[in-house]
């Protein structure tokens, strides 16, 4: 139950956010299922995962039977984007979901507690697109009330010279 009140206040400590920067291999899908193992995740958001299509049979491949039927994810466009959320079953429920342009949201219901959103972005590489992403990220807000945690990459910098 401890475990449990920690979602209700939103500490990512058992939340797992990770730039994959793809999941075609099984070296990349094994080393996400090693680690949420081992720190005992019970909320994945994956971004860059390079995958159009994530099936039940990848989910329980790389995440465990805890995680059946629990993920929703935007697909990749080719070989690049690519958002996943995957949540194990015994969170509680899931009130509602949205996948937009370039983030999946997720409304988290505990049974002995209150709502909240998490939200996971991959923001868009071309500096033209970051506006208007930061305005989704605005409008998102403004339709997921309550509570709300924000991860991912946003692929943004402070300054230029920032950059690698």
């Amino acid at each position: 139950m401890g475990r449990f009140l920690l979602y209700i206040s939103m500490d990512p400590a058992h939340i797992l956010n990770w730039n994959v920067r793809g999941l075609n291999s099984m070296a990349r899908q094994d080393a996400v299922r090693v680690l949420v193992e081992a720190s005992k995740i019970d909320v994945v958001c994956l971004q860059e995962t390079k995958v159009s299509n994530i099936s039940r049979r990848l989910i329980l491949s790389m995440l465990g039977s805890e995680f059946d039927n629990n993920f929703i994810y935007l697909p990749s466009v080719g070989a690049s984007g690519g958002i996943l959320v995957a949540w194990q079953f015994r969170l509680g429920i899931v009130g509602a979901t949205r996948v937009d342009a370039h983030s999946v949201s997720i409304q988290l219901c505990p049974s002995n507690g209150s709502p909240w959103w998490l939200t996971c972005v991959y923001g868009p590489q071309q500096n033209q697109d970051k506006v208007q992403f930061l305005q989704g990220l605005r409008d998102i807000r403004a339709q997921c009330t309550g509570p709300w945690l924000v991860v991912g990459d946003f692929n943004l910098i402070y300054k230029e010279e920032d950059k690698s």
